[in-house]
């Protein structure tokens, strides 16, 4: 057998192989825990004064601009996407984002009780915070759920037209970062911005079609 071909046998075997479905209980755990993991990097960039993107940087502005508080804002804008959600990418899928998000509206608001952040340096902040939030992200990503608003959209283009939601998401994030320069303080908008870029290349990277075979 020549090597080209010996080389080639296993990608193909690859290629064969059968996507496996997720269990209801694997999804639950994966809801519960990538939840978590953005509602705690979202308590770290609010203790913190910065800002992130999507519908989340939003109920951030209005927490800044009205005092009220961010689970209850991100609950509340994210309730018009969900008839898009329905029309463009099911029930199944609509009904796993309200959960997400009403999950990460609950642990922002519980977070806080037990965890306490005073003085943390806001770049270190935005880039560890961006992380955990693109972490979790991609945690419900793969398990057909998603953080509301902007990211069911960016799934539906990426889905429909193979751009990347990452990169869709990245567009949109600095938008709303950049509105924030009315609420918080130049050096907390640059620090925002870079969460953003570190938010979205964890998404942008490890988010791809046909890259991971679970559904």
């Amino acid at each position: 057998m020549s090597s080209t071909a010996s080389a080639a046998t296993p990608l193909s075997a690859a290629r064969r192989v059968p996507s496996i479905s997720h269990s209801r209980r694997e999804d639950l755990f994966a809801l519960v825990v990538g939840t978590l993991f953005v509602s705690f990097g979202i308590t770290l960039y609010g203790q913190a004064g910065l800002v992130t993107g999507g519908t989340a940087g939003m109920a951030f502005l209005l927490h800044y601009a009205t005092g009220l508080p961010f689970g209850v804002g991100f609950f509340l804008i994210n309730l018009p996407f969900y008839a898009f959600a329905v029309m463009r990418m099911g029930w199944n899928f609509a009904l796993r984002t309200f959960c997400s998000v009403a999950l990460v509206s609950a642990f922002s608001l519980l977070h806080p009780k037990f965890l306490q952040f005073n003085n943390a340096e806001p770049f270190y902040t935005a880039i560890f915070g961006g992380l955990m939030i693109g972490t979790g992200s991609i945690v419900l990503f793969r398990h057909r759920a998603s953080l509301g608003g902007v990211n069911i959209v960016a799934l539906y283009v990426q889905d429909k037209f193979g751009f990347p939601a990452g990169k869709l998401q990245m567009c949109v994030d600095l938008c709303v970062v950049f509105a924030a320069l009315f609420v918080v303080s130049p050096m907390a908008i640059a620090a925002s911005i870079l969460g953003a870029i570190a938010l979205n290349l964890v998404i942008a990277l490890n988010h791809k079609p046909g890259r991971y075979m679970g559904i």
